[in-house]
């Protein structure tokens, strides 16, 4: 895991939020929690990405 990592979620975080606030401001509050979700899931599957290879990891390092 390096700080690219860290950027991907800033930058997915930021976009969804500015998403949210346009679609908000225009009356969509369906559309807006639709995309809070999707973004939230985006970013759970990068983290269970990150955390299985994590686990692979430690599964090749104690040789189990």
């Amino acid at each position: 895991m390096d700080v690219n990592f860290i950027f991907k979620i800033a930058a997915i975080g930021i976009i969804v939020a500015v998403l949210n606030q346009v679609l908000i401001r225009s009356g969509r509050e369906e559309q807006a929690m639709m995309t809070t979700l999707a973004g939230l899931v985006v970013v759970l599957m990068m983290v269970v990405t990150e955390i299985s290879s994590l686990f692979d990891t430690i599964k090749s390092l104690f040789g189990l």
